[in-house]
């Protein structure tokens, strides 16, 4: 079992290290249409991180319209249904816009 999770890590550490080898040189890889590929991922990062954004923001008012009318010590299994995935969507917008 230790020589498989010793093979798994070496194995991991290796395509960690192309991979940063490959992302450390901007024009190393390109699309058919002549653009970069680290630009096209940053671009469709930068429209999902939008996206997100949005929906995040819907969310919330959502949450803060629900609480507003709901009575002071009611929490309906849909506004906590709400908040979660506001948590998993700030989350996830976090560790993307982190990465970069």
């Amino acid at each position: 079992m230790r020589y498989i999770a010793l093979l798994v890590l070496f194995s991991l550490s290796g395509a960690y290290s192309h991979s940063t080898r490959l992302d450390s040189d901007d024009d190393y890889i390109k699309l058919p249409n002549g653009k970069s590929w680290n630009d096209a991922i940053a671009k469709a990062d930068y429209e999902r991180n939008l996206k997100d954004a949005r929906e995040l923001a819907r969310l919330s008012a959502e949450i803060r319209d629900e609480l507003e009318n709901s009575a002071a010590f009611v929490l309906s299994l849909k506004t906590l249904k709400k908040v979660e995935d506001a948590e998993k969507l700030a989350k996830s917008l976090h560790s993307r816009m982190n990465k970069n």
